[in-house]
């Protein structure tokens, strides 16, 4: 096996080795553990940096969009959010129009 294989097989088996090994310590974990509430909190503030990041200093096609329509789609996709009992896809479909709008009235 070429060695670049053989990295990705021993990438992919890794990988597959820390989900399987999450999910066995979180099925014998009851919601309200601490290591259930640290994992949420860790995932909730990556999301939230990768979301900042989009919105400051975005790459590709998001970079030709307008600051003030990126942060348009962001307060009116979390206003959704909390206005519709934190349903994220119709959130995401708001912000995403509010965004679309905002650019076109800039532009």
């Amino acid at each position: 096996m070429a060695p670049p294989d053989l990295a990705l097989v021993l990438t992919a088996a890794a990988c597959l080795g820390l989900r399987l090994a999450g999910v066995w310590l979180a099925g014998g974990l009851t919601t309200d553990h601490p290591a259930i509430a640290w994992a949420t909190a860790v995932a909730q503030a990556t999301l939230a940096a990768f979301v900042a990041l989009a919105i400051v200093a975005p790459a590709g096609a998001l970079a030709e969009v307008p600051l003030a329509a990126r942060m348009a789609g962001l307060s009116v996709g979390v206003a959704a959010c909390l206005a519709i009992r934190r349903r994220l896809l119709p959130a995401l479909l708001a912000g995403l129009v509010a965004m679309l709008v905002v650019r076109a009235v800039i532009a």
